[in-house]
């Protein structure tokens, strides 16, 4: 993971996946969570629970996580249908959208005989959510207690700094060349969240090879919401 200013993280592993992106990006919204990722396997429980809004980048943490330490990814809802070996001997999981899950009801017990298991093999489990722990909604008693004991870390919405730094590296993995001023005309005008700084470049790309042209304020302009104007929602 790279800082923001240039520093660099203790974990410099690609995101991959859904992000396309070489390294994570780290900024304050997301360095307190960079850091906890950072210090494992010194954690003090048996697990950490990450949480924040939609596109913020737990997913990424999730996946860098998952590299380091070998963990087996899954998302909460398919821990009950997964086959039982899947977990068997697992050391580390990584578990997201766990809050979705308990909130579809039907899946508490297997997540708690997840953790019952990893926590007796003294392993680890990293679960990701869009709200904290507290607020899960739990019924069985001894889930809700050993989740809610869980150290828990948020992640904000970038700030724009943070953004700006993203949009550039993601023109950047495409090998397009942008100027400074179009990605402050983004970092102005888009959702703060890095789901709709790729769903921009990937359009942005995809338009300037489409129509031939270079990725400039005017082409964006087109394809943001209203024509780009001052009015577009930031995601405050």
């Amino acid at each position: 993971m790279t800082g923001g200013a240039g520093a660099q993280s203790a974990l410099p592993f690609p995101v991959g996946g859904a992000t396309g992106a070489s390294d994570f990006l780290v900024g304050a919204a997301n360095r307190a969570a960079a850091a906890w990722i950072d210090r494992w396997p010194a954690w003090p429980a048996p697990g950490l629970a990450v949480h924040g809004p939609p596109g913020c980048g737990k997913s990424h943490l999730l996946a860098i996580w998952a590299r380091r330490s070998g963990a087996r990814r899954t998302a909460a809802a398919a821990i009950g249908a997964a086959p039982p070996e899947r977990f068997t001997g697992a050391r580390a999981v990584a578990v997201d959208d766990v809050d979705a899950a308990l909130e579809a009801g039907g899946h508490e017990r297997a997540l708690l005989r997840l953790y019952n298991a990893v926590a007796a093999r003294r392993g680890a489990l990293l679960l990701a959510a869009a709200r904290p722990p507290a607020r899960w909604p739990v019924a069985l008693a001894d889930l809700r207690s050993r989740v809610r004991a869980l150290p828990a870390v948020a992640i904000g919405k970038p700030d724009d700094a943070l953004l700006a730094a993203v949009l550039v590296k993601l023109f950047a993995d495409r090998r397009a060349i942008v100027e400074p001023a179009l990605i402050d005309y983004l970092v102005g005008r888009i959702e703060r969240s890095f789901a709709a700084a790729r769903r921009i470049v990937a359009r942005a790309d995809r338009a300037a090879w489409e129509q031939g042209r270079a990725i400039t304020i005017p082409l964006v302009r087109t394809l943001l919401p209203s024509g780009g104007g001052e009015g577009h929602p930031r995601g405050e």
